[in-house]
């Protein structure tokens, strides 16, 4: 079960998204809670060259680095609209290289996926086990 904290966080990249939301470049709103309680959102960056997009956990966690606060982050979640004409943005699972990243910097997170009907919280030491670290 997710806390009413969770929720917020969870409304907050819904509501960067719906504001910002554009096809083909903006599908995917993130935000990011820090121990202070700050809340810090992103978007996802789409290119025409895929390879070279940016997700929004990335920029997410790009923002609360620049506001000092990058090694404070609790909990993670993003979000993905279909459509201009979706009404609501459902709650995904971060792709493998967002789980790398939050897992190095914030290996003690948790982050909000996809569970059934619903969404849970897990540590993010659950979606990426075994992770590499360099020697």
């Amino acid at each position: 079960m997710l806390s009413d904290s969770d929720e917020e966080l969870i409304e907050a990249a819904r509501a960067v998204l719906k504001a910002r939301f554009k096809t083909g470049r903006h599908a995917v709103g993130s935000a990011v809670r820090t121990r202070s309680g700050r809340i810090h959102v992103g978007l996802n960056v789409e290119c025409y060259v895929t390879r070279i997009s940016v997700c929004a956990e990335a920029v997410a966690i790009g923002r609360a680095s620049v506001e000092g606060e990058g090694e404070e982050i609790e909990t993670v979640v993003a979000v993905r609209q279909a459509s201009a004409d979706d009404p609501k943005a459902r709650v995904v699972s971060p792709c493998g290289m967002c789980r790398e990243m939050i897992s190095d910097y914030a290996p003690g997170a948790r982050v909000i996926v996809p569970n059934g009907a619903g969404a849970a919280a897990v540590p993010v030491s659950s979606l990426l086990p075994n992770k590499y670290v360099r020697p």
